[in-house]
């Protein structure tokens, strides 16, 4: 059975920064890209970033670009999402998914955590 477990969520004011983690079991982490998504209250999710399955290449949203680092670690499963200079209008659930390949595309993805909250104050 595939799981993929979000980590690091919490409240953090305004410029401050957090990092995400998503632990993946149950699938080949390595025949998967990865992304990070977001759903704003009363918004639907978009993207926010994604990474090749080798790690050498990433995909990011115009609006996270500058602030946001993915990254991934096959030895361990894992992938994470740097978040820096956060803003209130970063405040969401996050999730992260599983794709064949990299893409935005929300419909490509396989597989979804259940989401993790990052909640900005000012």
């Amino acid at each position: 059975q595939v799981q993929l477990v979000e980590f690091g969520g919490g409240l953090v004011q305004a410029g401050g920064s957090l990092a995400l983690s998503c632990s993946a079991s149950g699938l080949t982490f390595t025949g998967y890209a990865m992304g990070w998504f977001r759903q704003a209250p009363g918004k639907e999710r978009e993207f926010v970033a994604a990474i090749s399955r080798g790690g050498g290449n990433t995909y990011y949203a115009n609006s996270v670009k500058g602030r946001f680092t993915i990254s991934r670690d096959n030895a361990e499963n894992t992938v994470y999402l740097q978040i820096n200079s956060l803003k209130r209008e970063d405040t969401a659930v996050y999730y992260c998914g599983a794709s064949p390949f990299m893409t935005s595309a929300q419909g490509e993805y396989n597989y979804w955590g259940q989401g993790t909250q990052v909640t900005v104050s000012s």
